[in-house]
């Protein structure tokens, strides 16, 4: 199951190997009078050091660099803090997040002081927030899972608009890097354990660890243990890697498949390819917004689960 889980991700791999095996055996830019005309699928799917801004001229963008800084070395590791382009984006959809509900709860609290529901846009919001509050989180996380409402909220809301950001002109889809959904994935990871070492107790939580069935005979606990602990272990790590290989893979695949169709157009220089390739990437992109949604759901409700599963101590 992990593996057919990790598929799409040794497929996007192979793609960059590729792509970049390709790159190092074509001819050099300048000897090739059809380059301007190429699409780089890889250069719009991964991160960079630059933004790309409209301008009026073709190829229609202006790159525009960001600050880059000295690395920090720490022993023979070197960390990189530069700012790149998912992690522009990633402080835009932070800060989106932070100023629609920061007006969403003060149109909630005037429309209630008023005696009346809120309307437009911050009602649309406050049906969002009331559904998978009462839907998705509550339900999977278990009794008294209030505490964890403002942190899954906060996951849904973010990764939903770091997905749109994919589909918006010149934007750019953080979720699309396996760093991004790997830290999200692993910050999940921490709240479910830590969930659980609160609901269970140290010695309830160690045994989610170290099973031991209970009427078990003696004899058999070391047998047990050895079987049964490195299984709970890998069951723990394959939480987080499933929940970030499936956003990393989807994000990316929807991506690729709508660059492909659009360089189909300037592969056979054809009004007709281009008009087909029009009709079916339009598709794709109205698919693209539903899978934002999807797999932003999809992350929040396989967190409320885990949480949940955690805290009743399966």
């Amino acid at each position: 199951m992990i593996w057919n889980r990790a598929r799409p991700v040794w497929m996007a791999i192979g793609l960059l190997l590729a792509g970049v095996a390709a790159s190092a055996q074509s001819p050099a830019p300048t000897e090739n009078p059809s380059a301007s005309r190429q699409i780089d699928i890889l250069e719009h799917l991964g991160n960079s050091h630059h933004l790309e801004l409209p301008y009026w001229k073709p190829p229609y963008t202006y790159p525009l660099e960001l600050p880059r800084f000295a690395p920090v070395h720490l022993g023979s590791v070197a960390l990189d803090f530069s700012i790149t382009r998912h992690l522009v984006f990633m402080m835009l959809a932070a800060v989106i997040v932070v100023l629609v509900f920061s007006y969403t709860s003060r149109a909630v609290a005037r429309a209630q002081a008023a005696g009346r529901p809120p309307r437009g846009f911050a009602g649309a919001m406050e049906a969002m927030v009331l559904y998978v509050r009462g839907e998705v989180i509550l339900p999977n996380v278990g009794p008294h899972g209030e505490g964890y409402v403002n942190y899954l909220l906060s996951v849904f809301f973010f990764l939903l608009a770091c997905n749109l950001f994919g589909l918006v002109p010149w934007g750019s889809t953080a979720t699309s890097n396996i760093a991004v959904t790997g830290a999200m994935a692993v910050l999940s990871f921490v709240v479910i354990e830590i969930s659980g070492m609160r609901a269970l107790g140290l010695k309830g939580y160690l045994q989610t660890i170290f099973y031991l069935p209970p009427g078990l005979p003696v004899a058999l606990r070391p047998v047990m243990l050895l079987v049964m602990t490195p299984i709970e272990i890998i069951s723990k790590l394959a939480k987080p890697f499933a929940l970030a290989v499936r956003l990393f893979a989807n994000m990316t695949a929807g991506h690729v498949v709508l660059l492909a169709l659009i360089g189909l157009t300037f592969f056979f220089q054809s009004y007709l390819v281009g008009i087909g390739a029009s009709l079916l990437a339009t598709g794709v992109m109205v698919l693209e917004l539903f899978v934002a949604f999807l797999h932003a759901f999809i992350f929040t409700l396989l967190t409320a689960v885990f949480i949940g599963l955690m805290r009743a101590a399966h």
